[in-house]
């Protein structure tokens, strides 16, 4: 199977292949990538920083582990959206007091409320850059001003790429670290910190790489 993009095959489309490959990947996610440091400690971040009962979405939140099940565990409301129904079932597992929609990033809207804290770590990488840029627009919406946000990127220089994954068929994007922080900084967010660390996935289907972490927070306009 190939993913094309462009005008003969609308996002809806190109959707749905990416949410079949992830319904293929299933488990095997975190089989592949057991040991999460960097989005563990991201997520410590947050939470030091929050209320008890603060509102969370995690956005492409896959299995729920570790971040959407890291939020339920310190007391926080937690939603989570994903395209996978497979990943959300696993979610619905893994955090059984979390909310979790199959819902694009590019449709949130208010009628999900405002949110404290948004993560996305590792999901906006699927989309094209042009798509990246609206993707943080409709998240910077739905956060209250001053809220947090935390996201990761693999650093590579590309932008919306063919890519075999764990054995089913994506596209990727990443950015090198001047150039995301300057596209989540024109999005209307403060960037707070910074951190990157190398990545050695568990299986051979998945290639090692440098994973970049940016702790944010909304402006206030």
């Amino acid at each position: 199977m190939t993913i094309e993009s462009g005008p003969d095959n609308p996002r809806q489309e190109y959707r749905a292949i990416q949410a079949e490959a992830f319904n293929r990947i299933g488990g095997r996610y975190d089989e592949a990538f057991p040991h999460k440091e960097g989005q563990v400690a991201a997520g410590e971040w947050m939470i030091k920083q929050l209320k008890p009962g603060a509102r969370v979405l995690d956005v492409g939140c896959g299995t729920g582990s570790p971040t959407a099940q890291q939020f339920a565990e310190a007391g926080c409301e937690v939603m989570g959206i994903d395209i996978s129904p497979v990943m959300l079932d696993l979610a619905r597992k893994n955090v059984p007091t979390g909310t979790f929609l199959e819902r694009d990033v590019l449709d949130l809207d208010d009628s999900l409320g405002v949110f404290d804290a948004v993560t996305a770590f590792f999901s906006l990488l699927m989309l094209p850059r042009a798509e990246i840029e609206q993707a943080l627009g409709k998240i910077h919406a739905v956060l209250a001003p001053g809220g947090l946000f935390s996201l990761s990127m693999v650093e590579i220089d590309l932008d919306d790429v063919p890519f075999q994954f764990l054995g089913a068929p994506v596209r990727v994007t990443g950015y090198l670290r001047d150039e995301l922080r300057e596209v989540i900084e024109v999005a209307g967010f403060s960037v707070l910190s910074e951190n990157h660390l190398s990545y050695a996935p568990a299986t051979t289907q998945a290639p090692p790489e440098i994973q970049l972490f940016v702790n944010c927070r909304r402006d206030q306009f």
